[in-house]
């Protein structure tokens, strides 16, 4: 068996998700009136991205409790929330488009999937009922969702600017960011990740 180099894996994972919802806005206007349209490609994009969730909430709940026996959202809720007391109210910009995201307040009630994890898991389990559910606006707040994850899991590496290529839709507010260098023409975005 092949070892892979897993140093950035999610990360770059993450990032071939994002050319995908790239790619997806040169047909469909990233708006608030768009937000209920559906698809098969935004289908895919949100099954990718909920699924990553999943394999890095677990990831992350392994990394803060290792005799976390977690492996379902609401267990991750649990783990997740106790050790990152603010992160329910965790926002991400998408700066181009003028959009802002919280994909994880549902968080601060005790015990409730995010919205866009219930439509990941009807589509996933009733797609003949709930394709419709596969909407843009869970799409794009499960991406966003996956990206702020992956400050959780990245976070020695964030801080140390080590999250390269940096990305090209998703961003963190202002507050987040610790400088900016650009050796040999490469972005490096330091981020200040003392307040999660």
């Amino acid at each position: 068996m092949t070892k892979v180099n897993s140093t950035l894996m999610h990360w770059n994972y993450f990032l071939s998700i994002e050319s995908d919802v790239l790619n997806l806005s040169r047909y469909i206007d990233f708006s608030q009136t768009n937000f209920e349209c559906y698809s098969i490609e935004i289908t895919r994009i949100l099954f990718a991205s909920a699924s990553e969730v999943d394999v890095i909430a677990k990831a992350i709940c392994e990394a803060v409790d290792p005799q976390s026996k977690a492996d379902k959202i609401l267990k991750y809720q649990d783990v997740i929330t106790n050790h990152f007391k603010s992160f329910e109210s965790f926002r991400v910009l998408m700066p181009r488009f003028g959009l802002e995201f919280e994909p994880w307040a549902f968080w601060s009630s005790p015990r409730t999937p995010p919205d866009w994890w219930a439509a990941y898991n009807k589509v996933k389990h009733h797609r003949d009922q709930c394709f419709a559910m596969g909407t843009l606006r869970h799409c794009l707040n499960a991406v966003a969702g996956l990206f702020s994850l992956l400050f959780l899991l990245y976070r020695k590496q964030a801080v140390e600017g080590e999250l390269v290529p940096s990305p090209q839709l998703f961003d963190l507010p202002e507050a987040f960011h610790d400088g900016i260098a650009i050796p040999e023409g490469k972005i490096r975005i330091f981020y200040n990740l003392s307040s999660i």
